[in-house]
Formats: structure tokens, C-alpha cells, sequence
């Protein structure tokens, strides 16, 4: 069969890569053409486009960028209806991908399917009613998303386990990683976009010089990130930068300043106590608007699985040096450190042990024979 994946960013290379492997393995003709990554393309199959090439976020670098934006969704359309594939697969990445759908259903008869649904239960919850109309068949990594989904919105989904977790319980089976050398570490994970790290890892390396006598700080550098936009940071402030090795520096660490999204669910996993921290512009405008407009309470994966506080969100208003580094210090040891920890109990929980890729796969592959799920 012929499979046609979208993936946006780092995390949907990550997971569609995987996705990639377990088709391969139940499906022996399976063909791979895809927007996506450099783990995608070592799965096999022909890349279209980078993910680097797509990733614009914020008015501003989306408004500059606009012309390439539109060229890589007309090369995207354009590309689809050429291969025929047996089956498109979205990857979260839902600007780009709902348009994608939006396109497919209405000029092809190519079953769409959505991995990792979009998080519209945060915002832009009007979004469902192009779900029900160009999504065949959506696949939930968040056990909250079913009832919302389902019980809300009446749109049946499948919820197949989580691939952050199911990836960190591997990565743990085989490594037996701890914390190395005299001085303890503390992570940085400062986003996977150039916008992201150009808001939050300013404050976050300010916020550690107090501590770079009794404390390891090591970076965590995005995968499709020039190093060289590190240093502008990172230059004579004695702090370590490691490339692709996240779970390997999350599996040593002692403490993590990390922003929203995955990264937040990843340092959970491991068992590594956090401060989210989150910049965003007039932040006393976006806290209002956050409080009054926003359909959740929390931004954090952690807090949003747990359904309580978890970890420490500082966002909006809230998000300082200051602030970071009292949270940070309640947390490197001591009582608080000690409840974070019981809470990552709960999400390990609430997220179950299922294998999302393979479970995902096997739906798929059984719905394009026609066979019941």
C-alpha cells in the first residue's frame, strides 16, 4: 500500500517515524512519500519537503514566510493527487494539515486520516466541524480527548495509547542511564522552533547563573537548529549544548526548565522535576485572554493529563527570572520536588502502557482492506 504522511515539526517527525516502522512491519509492499524529517527518512521513502521548510510560527514569521508557505501546500496538493496514494496520514501540525484534508476529501475519494488530532479542545474548538467533514478517521494520543470528542462532539475517535510514552519506556529498557559526574544537571529545553528559543532561553540561561558552580547545566538542541543560532545565546555562559540527545540528557538530569509541549510530557516521563516556562508577547493582555477565552486551564501536557497541578506553570505574566528561579529552587530538593514526583505517578497511570504506533497501524491497515476495527 501506498502511504502519504504529513509532519510539521520535530515531535510529528518523531512520531510518524515510528508509525512508519510499524507499517512497515504488517505491511510488506508498504511505500512511503511524506513532508517530514530526517527520522522519517531514515525509515525509507521519498521526502517532498523538510519539516524545517514549514516551520513558521507566530503572525509575524507566518506573514514574511507566506509566499513559501502557499508554494509548499500547492506542491502538497499538487503531489497527492499525482502519487495516489492508498491513504493520506496527518501528523498533527493542524494549520497546514487541515487545509490538506480540506483538499483531499473534496477532490479525491483518498481516505484521510488524522494522527495525533488536533488540539482543539484548547482552542479553535470551531475546527470540528472541518474534522467531521474531512478527517475519515482520527487517532487520540490524550486519554482526556475521548470525551470530548465522543461524548461532546459525537465524533467517535480511536485512542491508541501514547508514543511519548511508549518511546521513553523503550529508550529506558534499553539504556540504564543515571546521573554522571560530581555535579548534578539541569536541563534546558527551550522549544523546537527559532522563535520559541529566541523568547524563552534568554530568561531561562539568566535564570541558572546562580547556579552554574553547584550544577551541570546542559541545553538540549533542536533537531533542524543551526548551532550557530545557539551560540548568539549561549556564548560565555559555560553552558553545554548536546544534539540529538534528549532522552539521553532527560535520563541524567536532576531538575529541567522546559517550555510547553511535549518536552513537558517527556521530562515527566523520566521522572525529572520541571518549571514550564513560556514566554508569550503583552503578557498581561495574553493572561486575560488566557483566563477568559482559553478552554483549558493548564498549557502543560502533564498538568492537562494529571487534571491538576502537576508542575509549575509560568506563563503570560507569571513567566520571570524571578519567578524561574524560585520554582527551580523548590524543586532541586525538599518537599515540593518530592509531590512532583508522586504526581508523574498518576500521569504514568492515566496514560496506560499501549503501544500507539503499532495499534494505529493496525487500524489503519485493517480499514484500507475494508476489514472491521
Amino acid at each position: 500500500m501506498r502511504y502519504y504522511l504529513i509532519a510539521g515539526e520535530a515531535s510529528g517527525d518523531l512520531h510518524a517515524s515510528y508509525l512508519m516502522r510499524s507499517l512497515k512491519e504488517i505491511d510488506n509492499e508498504a511505500e512511503f512519500r511524506f513532508f517530514g524529517g530526517d527520522l522519517m527518512t531514515a525509515v525509507g521513502g521519498t521526502r517532498v519537503r523538510h519539516y524545517c521548510e514549514l516551520a513558521y510560527m507566530g503572525f509575524i514569521p507566518v506573514l514574511l514566510h507566506l509566499p513559501t508557505i502557499l508554494g509548499n501546500m500547492k506542491l502538497c496538493k499538487r503531489d497527492i493527487t499525482e502519487w495516489r496514494p492508498d491513504c493520506v496520514i496527518l501528523v498533527d501540525y493542524p494549520g497546514f494539515n487541515l487545509k490538506i484534508a480540506k483538499y483531499v476529501k473534496s477532490h479525491t475519494n483518498i481516505p484521510v486520516y488524522y494522527y495525533i488530532s488536533p488540539k482543539i479542545w484548547a482552542w479553535k474548538e470551531y475546527r470540528i466541524k472541518n474534522i467531521k467533514r474531512d478527517v475519515d478517521e482520527l487517532f487520540s494520543i490524550l486519554p482526556f480527548e475521548v470525551p470530548f470528542f465522543e461524548v461532546k462532539h459525537h465524533y467517535p475517535i480511536h485512542y491508541v495509547g501514547n508514543p511519548t510514552a511508549d518511546e521513553v519506556r523503550t529508550y529506558l529498557a534499553e539504556h540504564n542511564n543515571g546521573e554522571l559526574g560530581d555535579k548534578k544537571i539541569i536541563a534546558l529545553l527551550a522549544g523546537s522552533r527559532q522563535q520559541e528559543i529566541k523568547d524563552n532561553l534568554p530568561a531561562m540561561l539568566e535564570s541558572v547563573k546562580i547556579l552554574n558552580d553547584s550544577y551541570r547545566v546542559v541545553l538540549a538542541g533542536a533537531p533542524g537548529i543551526d548551532s550557530a543560532y545557539y551560540e548568539r545565546f549561549v556564548k560565555d555562559s559555560g553552558v553545554e549544548i548536546v544534539y540529538n540527545q534528549t532522552y539521553d540528557l532527560l535520563s541524567k538530569a536532576h531538575a529541567a526548565l522546559v517550555t510547553s509541549g511535549t518536552a513537558t510530557l517527556e521530562a515527566a516521563l523520566f521522572n525529572v522535576p520541571q518549571v514550564v516556562c513560556y514566554k508569550t508577547p503583552i503578557p498581561k493582555v495574553i493572561s486575560f485572554l488566557r483566563k477568559h477565552l482559553l478552554k483549558v486551564k493548564y498549557i502543560s501536557l502533564v498538568n492537562l493529563i494529571a487534571d491538576r497541578e502537576v508542575v509549575r506553570e509560568l506563563v503570560a505574566d507569571t513567566f520571570s527570572v524571578s519567578n524561574i528561579q524560585r520554582e527551580l529552587q523548590s524543586i532541586l530538593t525538599g518537599p515540593d520536588r518530592e509531590a512532583m514526583l508522586k504526581g508523574y505517578e498518576e500521569v504514568h497511570r492515566r496514560l496506560g502502557d499501549q503501544k500507539a504506533p503499532d495499534n494505529a497501524a493496525h487500524i489503519i491497515y485493517k480499514l484500507n482492506h475494508n476489514q472491521s476495527v
